[in-house]
């Protein structure tokens, strides 16, 4: 195997990319840059470097358009049920069983989870901070616990995992050029298994400062709250009430039923059709899409039309706004992965698989082992995920999980660890400018001090998920 310049260009600036990221900076400029640089020198031509930008960003779309349409409805499912108020209803039940503050601390944990596994933690957080955090400060439960809960459970390991909305598996698995499935299956029991450990941990370090529920200091914390604007009731007229009710209890049966069926499915896969690759994305969205009729319809008779356009638009905004700069990091990666890169060059045979062969020529000088590989892939996706995003990591961490597989360790395995890694990290739990900032906001706490509450478990579960990923794949 011969490396070419390109090549040589691909391993600097997929370098300065990983430089960028340490440094907190944006990396859709380099990544653009290193597209456009490498296609010309790899083709000898500018033209071809004008082309490769535009191919490259245009496959990856292509590739991750799916992600953002699940996202899109899934979101303005939850703007609709904000419209009839049953978002607030589906979880005013759940305040009754926070009697005391060790309860409450594992209660906003399993609804934390159970909401973001479906609708995504970011949008969740205004709900739960402004209905169940309340209820868990009067029960004695510190603010500042309360927000170590919430990101670790929703921001964590729910988004870590992503097993729902299957946006994180997708972009690993389409980066590492392996079926979705593999990626999403490892990764929910890593995430699991991170998650557990680090809620463990953090409930046995942060226990003794839970208070009784007559302590005065709750109604303290309780007045430096903020409560978040979005998630005060919008319901416009009693009417709304019975279907408020209704698609409170319609809502989450509907969507439980789905995860009952699509595990019943995958275990009965020689009777049942399983769900392999978006399939199961697919499924939810679908589910989803109906759900939103039903309560547009219920919201407006007369103006349903109006309303679910204003609703997928706001979902399409936000999936855009969550993922759009995905797609040029993406599109780098991408290029350097010979699935892809005929594509962007516009070479029909032998397409270079440029990441893939700058690796393949390391491969004398490093170890042929599962243990440094799947801890340099943890490593490479919690740098990664310093940025304060999370997902555009992804893409790198997938691309490299490829290259690294071996005889001993798999590229879904390295994946779903990269992935964990890349999301812990960025997705809201130890970086103070992600969304971990909103979850301060609503808790009234200093966004720093939930950093360093939560560093220490956050860096204890992805160590022993990896140790688990090792022994187990």
């Amino acid at each position: 195997m011969e490396l070419t310049a390109a090549h040589a260009l691909y391993g600097i600036f997929t370098l300065i990319i990983i430089l960028t990221m340490i440094f907190r900076r944006g990396v859709v400029l380099p990544t653009l840059l290193g597209t456009f640089i490498i296609a010309w020198v790899y083709k000898g031509s500018m033209i071809s470097g004008f082309t490769a930008i535009f191919n490259a960003n245009l496959v990856a779309a292509k590739e991750l358009f799916n992600i953002f349409l699940i996202i899109t409805f899934m979101i303005a499912l939850l703007h609709s049920l904000k419209d009839l108020g049953a978002d607030r209803r589906m979880i005013q039940p759940i305040q009754k069983l926070m009697i005391n503050g060790h309860v409450s601390f594992f209660v906003l944990i399993v609804v934390t989870y159970c909401i973001s596994l479906f609708f995504w933690p970011t949008p969740a957080v205004p709900l739960i901070c402004a209905l169940l955090v309340p209820a868990a400060i009067r029960s004695g439960l510190p603010a500042i616990t309360a927000g170590v809960a919430v990101a670790l459970a929703g921001q964590g390991m729910a988004l870590s995992s992503d097993y729902i909305v299957q946006v994180a598996p997708n972009l690993s698995a389409v980066s590492a050029g392996i079926d979705t499935t593999v990626v999403a299956e490892k990764a929910l029991i890593l995430s699991l298994v991170a998650g557990a450990a680090a809620i463990g941990m953090a409930y046995v370090l942060y226990r003794r400062t839970i208070r009784s529920k007559d302590d005065p200091l709750n109604e303290i914390e309780m007045n430096q709250m903020q409560t978040a604007k979005e998630s005060e009731n919008t319901s416009k007229s009693v009417h709304l009430t019975v279907w408020s009710k209704l698609f409170a209890v319609l809502v989450p049966i509907s969507l439980l039923a789905v995860v009952i069926y699509m595990m019943v499915a995958k275990v009965n896969s020689g009777r049942t059709t399983g769900f392999e690759g978006g399939d199961g994305a697919a499924f939810v969205g679908g589910v989803a899409v109906i759900l939103l009729l039903l309560s547009t319809v219920a919201f407006g008779r007369q103006h349903a039309l109006d309303y679910i356009t204003n609703h997928i638009t706001e979902g399409f905004v936000f999936a855009f706004k969550a993922m759009g700069p995905v797609i040029p990091i993406a599109g780098f990666f991408f290029l350097g992965s010979s699935d892809f890169s005929g594509s962007i060059l516009g070479i029909d045979d032998n397409a270079p698989g440029l990441l893939f062969d700058l690796v393949k020529s390391s491969q004398a000088f490093l170890p042929q082992h599962a243990f440094p590989a799947a801890f340099s892939i943890l490593i490479i996706g919690i740098v990664s995920g310093l940025d304060g995003s999370g997902f555009s990591g992804l893409p790198l961490t997938g691309a490299l999980a490829s290259s690294l597989q071996n005889g001993a360790i798999d590229a879904g395995t390295l994946a779903a660890i990269g992935q964990m890694g890349s999301i812990w990290t960025g997705g809201g739990t130890i970086v103070a400018w992600s969304s971990l900032i909103a979850i301060a906001g609503f808790c009234g706490v200093s966004v720093m001090d939930l950093v360093r509450k939560n560093f220490l478990p956050v860096m204890f579960g992805l160590f022993l998920s990896t140790v688990v990923a090792l022994i187990v794949f």
